[in-house]
């Protein structure tokens, strides 16, 4: 991978929501509470072979959420990630049908989660049904890591 390839990946995943969310959890503090979720990946924590830079980026979020929950978890700001795995979208529907079913296997459900199964969980997160959850990813990966 060249360099600039490297810092745009690193720029893209982890330098512009940690530098977003120094700006918006500002005015989380000053009103005494709000939502953040940040957008991991199982690669994160599972790895895969020729990603190790999106990898090393999207681990980056997971600790970087940890930390923040602790950080302004006092100040009312609640702090979550979410792991998304391979999902049915318009990327993993142009890989071969049979790399494609392979992975789908691998997953305990037998099948790739779709687009609205990680807008849920992100919805959630956001809800009060969420108002005791910081700190926390959610990996919606159709049971790939189970």
């Amino acid at each position: 991978m060249h360099n600039s390839t490297i810092e745009r990946l690193v720029r893209v995943n982890t330098v512009s929501p940690i530098v977003l969310t120094k700006y918006v959890v500002r005015s989380m503090m000053s009103e005494g509470g709000g939502r953040i979720v940040n957008v991991a990946s199982i690669i994160g924590f599972t790895g895969y072979s020729g990603l190790s830079v999106y990898a090393a980026t999207k681990a980056s979020m997971l600790g970087f959420t940890r930390s923040l929950a602790r950080e302004v978890g006092r100040l009312g700001v609640n702090v979550n990630a979410i792991a998304p795995g391979f999902l049915d979208t318009d990327m993993t529907q142009g890989m071969e049908s049979e790399e494609r079913q392979k992975v789908a296997r691998r997953s305990a459900l037998r099948r790739l989660p779709e687009v609205d199964d990680v807008a849920n969980a992100v919805e959630f997160l956001l809800g009060d049904g969420a108002k005791s959850i910081t700190g926390t990813v959610i990996t919606v990966d159709a049971g790939s890591t189970a």
